[in-house]
Order: structure tokens, then sequence, then C-alpha cells
């Protein structure tokens, strides 16, 4: 028996590769399909089953072309709604043979009601794994609260009352030495409180976690839901092709990785409204880029960012790319769903230039001549609890992640010096109010990590005003 994670970082996403005896499984795949279809080739093994979780916001799942491409058998959890492909719905509880291994699908309702975890039992029964989806993590539980974003009559109350009783009644009875592996690690939106590691037991989850604790169902529900941050605006589209299917990937890459010259670049842009995302390092782009162009850096958490700022994932984008890594870039688009990308600037950035065409720059500082401006205005575009943990004295918090009610706390006059923590989310934000006609936001090279090693800047942190005595 084989049992592989295959962990993609910028995602913070496990799927996973199960094989015995010339059957395998994939559970939870990415839409890309073919390092599964190659595993199992180089090991003479079949794909047989597909197994998700549960309908996935995060991501676009690869179960509808892996299934179109091996033959292979989506199973769903009960109550799964109706689906645009063939799916088989298994019951709670239901056996699936796998060469000479077994999958038991238990159904955990509570981060969603299809929810599903997979008891993986090896070839003399005993039970050795659990696949919990996003039921439970390492450090922590599903959030309950997204599938109420699809289905109206739910609420995350409702949902996670449900999740309470899935990890006591289903999951904290099976036996501590069963090894964990969670859909997710740390970085993800679908939970709070993850940890960096992506496996373990689950007795010691049953000790440390804080969901698995002795607490009332009320006590739970209290804590489940305190703390969350509202998901990116993507993630109920993501359901619904989730649901419904979608574009083939391989029409979508072709599409995608069409070679554009500048003149075809720039007609694109003015004919369909793309949006043009720029993909180089922070440095180049920093230096010069085509005007109204947006810097989503491939080297970050690229899809994610996509998702937060790109409210539409049906939005025709034009992208700006190193060309050896185009496909990376059109790939990464299209695991969370953006699959309109219209083609990539021939030649990049330096293509535009020798062509003669307008470019745009953005205005930097490093710390040193921060430090020599008097009474600047210091704008930190972090998140919340990161800008309280630590900021420098009389900055304004203006985080990335919600920037249309950000940008609201700004004006079009005065001039703003710019950090986040190293320089991406910066440089991202500036070039959105950039092509929104903001044009006095200047870049702190370095972001905090560089202020707060300079000692340059008196630092402070936030008190609530509660505890104030």
């Amino acid at each position: 028996m084989t049992v592989e994670q295959i962990y993609t970082g910028c995602l913070a996403e496990a799927a996973y590769y199960i094989e015995s005896n010339g059957e395998a499984v994939i559970i939870d795949p990415l839409r890309e399909t073919e390092p599964y279809i190659n595993k199992a080739k180089e090991n003479n093994a079949k794909i047989k089953y597909i197994f998700e979780t549960h309908f996935h916001a995060d991501f676009v799942s690869g179960h509808v072309d892996l299934a179109e491409k091996t033959g292979a058998e989506i199973v769903f959890g009960p109550t799964t709604m109706e689906t645009g492909f063939k799916k088989t719905v298994a019951k709670d509880g239901q056996i699936f043979k796998v060469g000479d291994v077994t999958i038991e699908l238990i159904h955990t309702p509570g981060h969603t009601m299809e929810s599903s975890c997979l008891l993986l039992r090896n070839e003399e029964g005993k039970e050795v794994g659990l696949f919990t989806g996003d039921t439970l993590f390492i450090g922590d539980v599903g959030r309950p609260d997204l599938a109420q974003k699809v289905i109206a009559e739910l609420t995350q109350d409702k949902l996670a009352r449900h999740l309470y009783n899935s990890l006591r009644n289903k999951i904290m009875p099976l036996s501590d030495d069963l090894i964990v592996y969670p859909a997710h690690g740390q970085g993800s939106a679908c939970g709070k409180n993850m940890s960096s590691e992506t496996t373990d037991t689950l007795g010691n989850q049953k000790k440390t976690n804080y969901a698995l604790q002795e607490m009332t169902e009320d006590e739970f529900v209290e804590k489940v839901l305190d703390g969350l941050m509202p998901p990116p605006g993507y993630f109920p589209q993501n359901v619904l092709l989730n649901i419904k299917g979608y574009e083939s990937l391989d029409d979508v890459m072709e599409q995608g990785s069409k070679a554009l010259s500048p003149r075809e670049f720039e007609l694109i842009a003015e004919e369909t409204d793309a949006v043009i995302i720029d993909t180089r390092g922070k440095d180049h782009f920093r230096s010069g880029f085509i005007p109204n162009s947006i810097f989503i850096g491939i080297d970050g958490n690229f899809a994610t960012w996509v998702g937060t700022l790109v409210p539409d994932v049906k939005q025709s984008l034009l992208i700006v790319a190193d060309e050896d890594r185009v496909e990376e870039v059109i790939t990464r688009l299209a695991r969370v769903g953006y699959d309109n990308a219209k083609g990539y600037l021939k030649g990049g950035f330096a293509a535009w230039k020798e062509a003669g065409r307008e470019i745009d720059e953005i205005t930097s500082v490093d710390v040193e001549e921060l430090a020599e401006i008097p009474n600047a205005n210091l704008l930190d575009v972090r998140k919340e609890s990161e800008f309280n943990s630590e900021h420098i004295e009389g900055a304004l918090n203006a985080p990335l992640d919600y920037i249309n009610e950000s940008m609201n706390k700004l004006n079009t006059v005065d001039t703003y010096y710019t950090n986040c923590a190293s320089g991406y989310r910066s440089l991202v934000f500036i070039s959105i109010l950039q092509s929104r006609g903001y044009r006095n936001l200047v870049d702190v090279k370095g972001g905090f990590k560089a202020i707060k090693a300079s000692e340059k800047f008196e630092l402070t942190d936030y008190v609530c005003p509660s505890t104030m005595l």
C-alpha cells in the first residue's frame, strides 16, 4: 500500500494518492490532472475512484477532467446536491475496496453538509489513516460559514452545531494512533488556526486541538465562530464550478498561453476591458510597467490574491510574465477558476518598451530616506491583526484584503508612504490605487521588516480600550 500526500504550498492544499495492488484513488485533486495520471502510469496502476471530501470553495478541483481522462468514479458524501457531471453519492459507512485495502466513507457534516472523512484500512484490516478534508485540520477545524454563501437556508450557527456533533460522534471515538491527513495547512482561508504541520496522530489532536477539548455545544459554537474573517469573494464562485462543472483545463491553457504582440495585447485590453495582471518580481515591476496594470507577483500567494482582488472569475485577463513562467501563471489562475485569460505579452515587458509604448512607474523610498521625512503620512496595508501586533506610531491601517473600503480612508492629494510586511502587498495596493487615479502613494522598500530592523522609528502595538485602566 502506498499513501502519498501531494501538497501545494501556494494554496496550502493537500491532495492524496493511495494505491494498492494495481488500483489507485485520488482524494481532493487539484485541477491539473497530469501529475495524478502520470503517477498511476509509472506504478502500473489504474485510478479507480476520485473522492471529494466536499465541494471545495478555495480552489477548482480536478474531479471532472480526471474522471473524463481515466474513467474513474467520482464519489461524494451523503446529501450531495445535483451536479453537472456523473457521480456516486455514497452512504454513511459505505465501504470501497481498492486493491487489497478498503476506504470507509464517514459522513461528517459541519464545514458543509456533504462533508465526509475517509477511513483507510490496510491489507490486514487495521485502521491506519483518516482523510479529514476540511472537517478536521491540524490544530483547527473547518470554518462553518462557507456553505451558507451557496445554500441560503443554512446558517453558520446550524453548521457549527453539525460540526460539533460530527467531531464528537464520528471522529473522536476513533483510535488515537490513526494518522490524520487534512485537506489544508497553515495559510488556507478555510480555517483560522491551522498548524504548519500537515499530518498528525488523532490522539495528539485530541490533546492539543482547541476544538476537540471538552466543552458544551454552545461553547464550541462560540469558539469556532470567534474571529472568523470574511472569506475571499471568489469562494462561492468556485463552489458553483465544482458543482456544475467547468471548461477543460486543456482548452483553458491553450487560450491563456496565446502569445500576443504589444499591438494585439493593447487591442484586446481596449476591446474586452481586460484586467492586466503583471506577475513579475516586485523590483522589476516597481521600475516600470504597463499603465493601469495590477501587480500580483507569481512569487507570492498569487492565486489567493487574484481571487481576493478580482471579484469575478469570468473577468477577462491579460498576463505580463517572464516567458518561462507563463504556463505556471495560467495554471495557477485556473486552479481558482479564472479561466478567461486571453493571452500573454510575447517578449514580456521588454517588448512593450521596445515598441515605444507608454510606461508607468512607482515611486519608492528606503527606510533611511523615510526616516528623514518630517510628518510623513504612514500607510500600513497589512492585515488588521498584523497591524495591531506592531506598527509605526501614528500609521494608518488600510488592509489590502479590503481595498475598496481601505481606499475610502485616503484622498488623491496627500502623499502616503506605504508599507506591508516585506514589500509585496504594498506594491499590489499602490498599483491598484494608481490605476484608479491615486498618484501620490510611495512604496517603502523592504516593508515593515526593514522598518523594524532599522531601529529608526517608534513602534507601538494596539491596546484595546476596554483593557486600559
